[in-house]
């Protein structure tokens, strides 16, 4: 590299194990390489790093002198970073999510899998994409460490335990390397919490989400939009109907022409979960002995008639179906089907779209209005149950106004 002057200096490393405290250091590029910072009151600025209070949120702390700082995330620990990390290959969708919501979208360089990431959302906000066709898949029948030497990232936004315990792709040895000799890791499996071999903290989305924020040093973005977040959670819980008026809801995996549902229970915790729980509606498998995604079977139209739920959230594996789309296509297919027909679901249009697997921050909100707006339509009349603008202006240019 060159400074401004043109004398030429070396890159320093971003792997070295840091004496006395276990920790990954993460270096990047040297001060004098990266922009100016923002500047003036109204915009948001990227500030001082963070430590862990224990109580789901953070403090904000001083920055040592040489601008460097740390972040804590179970089950890696800590990591150490030299300046923010200007590439980042996350796995799933929930995270880079977060990294858009933080204005770091174009440090986005991995996907496991691009039908799961659902994107319509970001059309709602002026401004606000991904280049999802340039993202790097990781997932090709399996996860090659090829595609981590090739990206080179400067962070592994992946809970490591995954890519052993829930793909089964790689091995302890796997991880060592590709920590060595690419990046290090840092992140947590958050979607669902069924899994055994999670043995240690959850995060939930929000602790997640504030937890990347310390990573990319945008603590007043991250603040601003936890406000929107918390401002349209009351807004929506004050409205609701009582408990015993709200429905409740199967949430299935199912196909484009659905004759099996793989159930996901509502009652169960993880990230993906969180706005029906605002919304309180209920798990109609609750009692049923019915198990979620991890441990059951699918489902045929007769065992699920017997049980009759009020109203079905489906969920599939492609890319994401606008609501006419998806009443023209699964919604149609299920009313012309001998039994489906008879659910009383269908008969009464509280078929809906499940939500994405992957749920960040952007999706959330955008979640806690669909589902406010379908299940409670006389009370939520407005078009909008958030400002988008204001939103988009966060993302895109750090003002919070």
């Amino acid at each position: 590299m060159t400074d401004r002057d043109g004398a030429s200096f070396e890159r320093p490393t971003r792997r070295e194990i840091v004496k006395g405290s276990g920790a990954l250091a993460l270096g990047g590029l040297l001060a004098g390489c990266s922009g100016d910072s923002n500047q003036g009151s109204s915009e948001i600025g990227t500030g001082d790093s963070t430590t862990d209070t224990g109580a789901g949120r953070t403090e904000t702390g001083p920055a040592t002198s040489d601008g460097s700082y740390s972040v804590t995330m179970e089950p890696v620990g800590t990591v150490e970073f030299e300046t923010v990390p200007e590439t980042i290959a996350p796995f799933t969708a929930d995270y880079i999510d977060m990294l858009v919501a933080l204005g770091h979208g174009d440090a986005v360089q991995s996907i496991w899998y691009r039908g799961r990431y659902k994107t319509l959302h970001y059309a709602e906000l002026d401004g606000v994409s991904i280049d999802l066709d340039g993202l790097t898949q990781l997932w090709n029948d399996g996860v090659s460490k090829e595609p981590f030497y090739e990206m080179d990232a400067d962070l592994h936004l992946i809970d490591p335990n995954a890519l052993i315990d829930w793909l089964g792709a790689w091995n302890q040895s796997d991880l060592t390397e590709i920590r060595e000799n690419v990046a290090p890791f840092l992140g947590n499996l958050i979607f669902r919490q069924t899994d055994e071999w999670h043995d240690y903290q959850y995060y939930s989305l929000y602790e997640a989400f504030e937890k990347v924020a310390e990573m990319v040093q945008e603590r007043a973005r991250f603040e601003a939009i936890r406000s929107i977040h918390d401002e349209l959670v009351e807004t929506v819980q004050t409205r609701l109907p009582a408990p015993e008026q709200r429905p409740n809801a199967a949430l299935m995996f199912a196909g484009e022409e659905p004759e099996a549902f793989t159930p996901y229970r509502i009652s169960g915790n993880g990230a993906n979960k969180e706005h029906f729980q605002t919304l309180g509606i209920s798990d109609t498998f609750s009692d049923t002995g019915i198990e979620g995604y991890s441990g059951s079977e699918s489902l045929d139209y007769e065992t699920l008639l017997e049980i009759d739920p009020d109203s079905l959230l489906l969920r599939y594996h492609r890319e994401g179906k606008t609501r006419e789309e998806f009443e023209n296509s699964v919604l149609a297919y299920m009313k012309d089907h001998e039994v489906g027909s008879r659910l009383r679901a269908v008969q009464n249009d509280r078929v809906f779209r499940g939500g994405p697997i992957y749920t960040g921050p952007l999706h959330n909100l955008f979640m806690i209005e669909r589902y406010a707006k379908r299940y409670f339509p006389e009370e939520f009349t407005e078009a909008h149950l958030f400002d988008r603008e204001h939103l988009a202006t966060i993302i895109n240019d750090g003002r919070d106004e």
